[in-house]
């Protein structure tokens, strides 16, 4: 890529998307649909390998991850599982043959029916899959094996789902120790390794015992520990590397890896989100989505259109909604549709289920509109060619 090429990697219901940008972040071209019109439930980039890679699948198609070596514009599929296209296939030769079937077993049969997010770290790539699994690879995608330490975690037999199903949405990789790793499951909560996945200790543990006490929710925190119904977290990978969630009940911050967690939704309009995005050079700035409620509606409050940020760690909050619509607007971003570079004013992007992206180039100040008419966007992933600091 050119120097200061931004390129938003988007999942969609529909496909992949690109949308590449020019350096000022000023001008924006959408292109897609790729990967064969598979739901995309995550799309990440490697900017020094050149290399995406495409996660999803259903219950029709079975789960995979497909893979792209020239900036997104031809895709190869690695099929994990079989779906039902495959058994129809199997017993219809003349279906068969319309669709280009072709009879190979998938190394983990009927195991899961999706890929739900991917992660990379010390050159491996990993993957959470419905019903949950983590996966790892050290081919870059090529061949898969699963992380038997935390399948076999003795936590795993109480695992329960959320709305969506029991899913591994979140991987989260430190940097500079890629032994050490998050994973985030709903609705299981947060677990965490420090050897590069052989052991995993879930980290759920409330700062402050009392937390939570009077909220009658079943996902709030209780018994000592946050709501297991995670819905994202993110790390800082500034100073101090702070750890935040938004779960079914509130954003939380962690100061210590996740061995304990505090409740910082205090000046926030709800305790109901999906997304989060850290700023990459502050730790203590974040942005997040706000939505009704998880039984009214799931859209903005008053059907008005905020981000909201902070930048003291969730003391405090300022709602941003210069460019964003203020009436009738119900869309919603789900819990892997927000993002941002490296750049400095920080950009900060967003997707919504009505199929719009939305971008900032002052951190988040203004918004605008870059795409628009989607599908509905599952997530939202950065690309740059350099950080431009």
């Amino acid at each position: 890529m050119s120097d200061q090429t931004i390129r938003l990697l988007v999942g969609t219901t529909k496909g992949a998307f690109v949308i590449d940008g020019d350096a000022d972040r000023a001008q924006w071209n959408v292109r897609g649909p790729y990967c064969d019109g598979w739901p995309i439930n995550h799309v990440i980039g490697d900017r020094a390998a050149g290399t995406m890679w495409a996660a999803g699948g259903g219950d029709w198609s079975g789960a995979g991850v497909w893979r792209s070596d020239d900036d997104g514009r031809t895709w190869e599929l690695t099929k994990l599982t079989s779906g039902q296209m495959d058994e129809w296939a199997a017993g219809d030769p003349g279906f068969a043959e319309s669709i280009g079937w072709v009879d190979e077993p998938t190394p983990f049969g009927n195991d899961f029916s999706q890929v739900w997010s991917l992660g990379r770290a010390g050159g491996k790539l990993y993957a959470g899959t419905k019903p949950a699994t983590l996966l790892m690879s050290d081919d870059d995608g090529a061949t898969w094996e699963t992380v038997k330490g935390l399948t076999n975690h003795p936590s795993a037999p109480e695992w329960g789902p959320g709305a969506a199903g029991l899913v591994l949405h979140t991987i989260v990789a430190d940097p500079e120790d890629p032994e050490k790793m998050w994973v985030a499951i709903s609705a299981a909560g947060v677990f965490a390794t420090e050897d590069g996945g052989a052991t995993w200790h879930r980290r759920n543990d409330l700062a402050d015992s009392d937390a939570g006490e009077g909220n009658a929710h079943p996902a709030a925190a209780s018994d000592g520990h946050t709501g297991f119904c995670v819905h994202h977290v993110e790390r800082s990978n500034a100073e101090g590397h702070p750890l935040y969630q938004q779960n079914h009940d509130g954003v939380w911050c962690s100061g210590d890896g996740g061995h304990s967690w505090r409740d910082v939704t205090a000046g926030l309009p709800s305790r109901f989100g999906f997304p989060l995005w850290v700023h990459p050079r502050d730790g203590r700035t974040i942005w997040t989505v706000p939505l009704n409620g998880d039984t009214e509606g799931r859209y903005p409050p008053s059907a008005a259109a905020a981000v909201w940020r902070s930048r003291d760690g969730g003391t405090s909050w300022a709602d941003q909604r210069t460019g964003l619509p203020q009436k009738a607007c119900y869309f919603t971003v789900l819990r892997q549709g927000m993002s941002g570079d490296q750049q400095d004013p920080a950009g900060v992007y967003f997707g919504t289920n009505s199929g719009s992206v939305f971008a900032s180039r002052n951190e988040g100040e203004t918004w605008d509109e870059i795409a628009r008419h989607l599908p509905c966007v599952l997530s939202v992933e950065v690309l740059e060619s350099e950080p431009q600091l």
